[in-house]
């Protein structure tokens, strides 16, 4: 899987101070002590937020501080202690201490960890009074706060997922759509393990993209890579089933078959997600007419004619895939946040 990192140091804060004070009132020449402890400093809090997707804002920031607590004050006035610093990570983060390389936690979402503990408020000299020490002159300090140099990995789980027979052109689409640089060749299995690339839309969208190992028959029953295969289905928001228009046996509708049943055996919920169906390899028709007919079959033979979840594509020739991403983009982001634009070369 690919991996996000950036390596942060984190201040928790210091306690405050304790106070030493003598009531001081008229009528009281000899008012006993009252100074207050002092507030706790606050804690680091690394949490694992759905929201955030990516560690590119600690490429920028490398020093995350927690605030001190308040000294205490005299007329028993105790320091206030500070907010705790809430430190938002992606799910899927790894955090290392940097110094030792051990693994101190893997945030699953919703995880709330202390990774650094403030310090505690010190004693102000009203805590030492007693019936015989009725005028005690000392208090503590603040305790300092944990400071720890951690790495930051994130295993980013894919939104999109990229499912199909060997062949289909999964890899040559993930490619054409992003940076990476996956192993292209015209025999089956050419992916191994699962890839990742990031498409940008535009300077504010993204989709992490994966090319999933393809699927043969009893792949839910562990033959081939079929577990490794449906274990990152699993993880996906939306599936890009890619079927290609000219395959070496069977017709794409069966193809398309074949897959649903292997993702209904190994998980019926996997048939719920959101999917888009990818007509792949257009550009091998001379004859738009014969492109047509076939295209117009497949649709009626899979029982999906609905244009915004059947697209013609070609990932070799670059043909569709501005529609297909901004297709995906809606379906990843239900909530009408697509934006028209993109920036990639490929469109």
């Amino acid at each position: 899987m690919f991996a996000d990192r950036a390596t942060i140091t984190i201040y928790a804060g210091k306690g405050g101070d304790g106070c030493v004070s003598f009531r001081r009132a008229r009528g009281l020449p000899k008012g006993g002590p009252d100074g207050g402890n002092g507030g706790d400093g606050g804690s680091v809090i690394l949490i694992a937020d759905e929201n955030v997707g990516t560690l590119l804002d600690f490429r920028g920031k490398h020093d995350w501080r927690a605030r001190g607590g308040r000294p205490g004050e005299g007329s028993q006035r105790h320091g206030a202690g500070a907010d705790d610093l809430e430190v938002r990570l992606p799910p899927g983060t790894l955090v290392y201490d940097d110094d030792t390389g051990d693994l101190l936690y893997d945030l699953g979402p919703g995880d709330r960890v202390i990774a650094a503990q403030g310090g505690q408020g010190g004693l102000g000299n009203e805590h030492f009074k007693s019936a015989t020490h009725q005028t005690p002159r000392q208090s503590t300090k603040g305790e300092l706060g944990e400071t720890k140099r951690i790495r930051l990995e994130l295993k980013l789980i894919a939104e999109v997922g990229l499912v199909g027979l060997p062949n289909a052109g999964k890899s040559t689409l993930l490619a054409a759509t992003t940076a990476a640089s996956p192993k292209v060749a015209n025999y089956p299995f050419t992916t191994l393990s699962p890839q990742l690339g990031i498409a940008e839309l535009d300077t504010s969208r993204r989709l992490i993209i994966a090319d999933i190992p393809g699927l043969i028959e009893g792949a839910a029953s562990g033959a081939g890579l079929g577990h490794e295969f449906l274990r990152h289905v699993e993880r996906t928001k939306v599936l890009i089933h890619v079927l290609d228009l000219v395959p070496d046996s069977d017709t794409p509708a069966a193809n398309y078959a074949r897959i649903r049943d292997e993702l209904g055996q190994y998980a019926p919920a996997l048939l719920e997600k959101p999917e888009l169906i990818a007509l792949n390899k257009a550009d091998l028709f001379v004859d738009q007419s014969e492109l047509d007919e076939t295209i117009a079959r497949t649709r009626r033979d899979i029982g999906v004619d609905d244009d915004n979840r059947v697209l013609v594509i070609s990932g070799a020739a670059r043909q569709g895939l501005r529609e297909l991403l901004e297709a995906a983009w809606a379906m990843v982001h239900p909530a009408g946040n697509a934006q028209p634009g993109w920036a990639s070369s490929s469109a």
